[in-house]
Formats: C-alpha cells, sequence, structure tokens
C-alpha cells in the first residue's frame, strides 16, 4: 500500500526562476485551524521564502486563508512558521545556503499520510540568458515532436 499525496499547491515560478540543486521534505508547524484551512487549499507560497536561524528553518511569508468555520483562535495568515527537520538535513541546508547566489525556496504544499508537508530546495538563480536558452529549447523539443508525429 502506497501513501496517498495529495497536493495542496505549487510554486511553479521557481522551475523558471531557478536552478534546482537539492529537494528536502519538511513537517510545517501550524497552530489552531491552519491544517484545517491548507487541507482545503486555502495556502499559497508565491512570494514565500526560507530562512536558518538559530539552527531552525523558517517558512516567511507563506499564505494560508484564515478557515471560515473557526470561532476563537485565528492566527495570522503571513507568520512566520518553523519547518520540522533534522539536524543533519538543516546543516546541509545553511551550508548550502551560505555559497554565494544559494537561496532556499518552497517548491510545493501537499498532504502525506495525513500530515502537511513542504517540499523545499536549495537552488541558484538563473540569469536571463540562462531562462531564454531553456525557452529556447523547450520550442525546439516541440517543433521536434510536431514533425515526428506528422511523419
Amino acid at each position: 500500500m502506497g501513501c496517498a499525496i495529495k497536493i495542496i499547491c505549487n510554486n511553479k515560478k521557481a522551475y523558471h526562476n531557478y536552478f534546482i540543486l537539492n529537494t528536502f521534505e519538511a513537517g510545517i508547524e501550524l497552530r489552531g485551524s491552519e491544517v484545517k484551512s491548507v487541507k482545503a487549499g486555502g495556502m499559497s507560497i508565491n512570494d514565500a521564502f526560507i530562512s536558518v536561524k538559530n539552527n531552525e528553518v523558517f517558512l516567511k511569508n507563506a499564505y494560508i486563508k484564515p478557515y471560515e468555520k473557526a470561532t476563537s483562535y485565528i492566527p495570522s495568515t503571513l507568520r512566520t512558521r518553523k519547518l520540522l527537520l533534522n539536524k543533519l538535513e538543516i546543516n546541509k541546508i545553511s551550508k548550502e545556503q551560505k555559497l554565494k547566489g544559494n537561496s532556499i525556496i518552497p517548491l510545493k504544499v501537499y498532504v502525506k499520510n495525513g500530515l502537511v508537508k513542504l517540499e523545499i530546495a536549495t537552488c541558484k538563480g538563473k540569469k536571463l540568458y540562462d531562462k531564454r536558452e531553456v525557452l529556447k529549447q523547450k520550442a525546439i523539443k516541440r517543433t521536434m515532436e510536431r514533425e515526428q508525429g506528422s511523419c
């Protein structure tokens, strides 16, 4: 029996703007009704980023929509949330972040076996000419596939 994964949101711009070096799976420390809101699809990580401070990893600027049926405690929508990783992973992430030009970004949020998980990546920013080159390669591949399909 495999593990059921339901993808909540993707950061599509990440693949366009960065070269992905390594990926990690992290849990997110959520409060109150945030879990229900995330599972209902009320989360966005498009403007979010990851920071490492005092051997802890944090998700900043991620939006979680307030849960409509919550009554008492409603946390802030853009608050900083702690990510749950083991020490080895945290050390590896902080070493890679210290390299010039590297950043840590969230790639996708998903529910795995009932738990909310976040896939984060260490990455290097693409220059404008890198982005153009990737688009050119995609166009060439598309035309080749069209030509093969017509024969």
